[in-house]
């Protein structure tokens, strides 16, 4: 691997670390292409590169495991879950999350309950892919 691209995964990895630190914040494409030192178009073609999917895409998909993981541990209304991950709408959320999913988060949360396995098992088993 050439140094110019260890150099590049590693600003792209330094955007993706402040984009999973702040999930739940809105985070523009400028504010994280100048985290990675590079232009907002050269950043968006670089990450899907690097990662295999857009940062918004890649966001999305952060904040629905966060809902994920929220809907099967906790009580808390899905409005309320809605908002702590980062979504501005409640509409949105839903649709995201049945895009990712494959059932909305209502039914996701009638579907699990809390399994007795090791987390990092339960994280693999339940991680939604971007591929399908």
């Amino acid at each position: 691997m050439s140094r110019a691209v260890e150099e590049s995964n590693r600003a792209m990895l330094r955007a993706r670390d402040a984009m999973d630190r702040a999930y739940a914040q809105p985070l523009d494409i400028p504010a994280l292409a100048r985290i990675a030192h590079v232009s907002s178009a050269h950043f968006i073609r670089t990450f899907r590169a690097t990662f295999g999917e857009t940062p918004h895409r890649y966001l999305q998909r952060r904040r629905v495991e966060r809902a994920m993981y929220l809907l099967t541990q906790t009580d808390r209304d899905v409005t309320d879950i809605c908002f702590a991950v980062g979504f501005a709408s409640l509409g949105t959320f839903s649709r995201t999350f049945h895009r990712i999913v494959g059932e909305s988060p209502t039914a996701y949360r009638r579907g699990r309950a809390p399994a007795d396995v090791p987390t990092c098992f339960a994280r693999a088993w339940t991680r939604p892919s971007s591929f399908g």
